[in-house]
C-alpha cells in the first residue's frame, strides 16, 4: 500500500450523497426512491434520539419480499430492514474499515459522527477511491 493510501480515512472515500427513508414507509416507496436515485441502499431514519439507524438494501427486498411473494406496497421498510447496523467513524483508516466490513461479511456501512449519519461507505468506495491515486 502506498503512503498516500495508507493515510486515507473513511471521510476521504465515503459517499456523502445518500438517501434516507422512514421505517414506516412501504417497500414500494423505498423502491421508487431507489430507482429514481439509482441507489442499492438507503439509510432508515431513527424514530427518536435513543434509537439506532437501520439500512435497507436491494438484496433485502429480493430475499424478503420478491422471493416470498409479498406485495411491496403492503410491507413496511421496518419489517425487512437491518437494524441496528454496523457503522464506522469518518476518521477510521480505510484499511481498518475494509477489514471490519470483511470480518462481518457486509459490503457497506453508514458513516456516523456525533450520532448522525454523514455518509455511506462500501467496498466499491474503498477500492475505487482509495487504491487508485490521482495522477497529479
Amino acid at each position: 500500500m502506498s503512503d498516500a493510501v495508507a493515510h486515507l480515512r473513511v471521510r476521504d472515500v465515503m459517499q456523502t450523497d445518500f438517501d434516507t427513508i422512514d421505517g414506516m414507509q412501504s417497500v414500494a416507496d423505498a423502491l421508487k426512491l431507489m430507482r429514481v436515485r439509482s441507489r442499492t441502499a438507503v439509510i432508515v431514519e431513527r424514530k427518536h434520539g435513543d434509537d439506532e439507524y437501520g439500512m435497507l438494501l436491494v438484496s433485502d427486498i429480493a430475499r424478503l419480499v420478491i422471493a416470498r411473494d409479498r406485495n411491496p406496497a403492503r410491507v413496511n421498510v421496518y419489517e425487512i430492514m437491518a437494524k441496528p447496523v454496523l457503522s464506522v467513524h469518518p476518521d477510521m483508516k480505510i484499511n481498518y474499515c475494509a477489514r471490519l466490513l470483511q470480518q462481518f461479511n457486509i459490503t457497506r456501512a453508514p458513516v456516523i459522527d456525533n450520532r448522525h449519519v454523514v455518509g455511506l461507505v462500501s467496498f466499491d468506495d474503498l477500492v475505487l477511491k482509495g487504491l487508485i491515486e490521482d495522477p497529479e
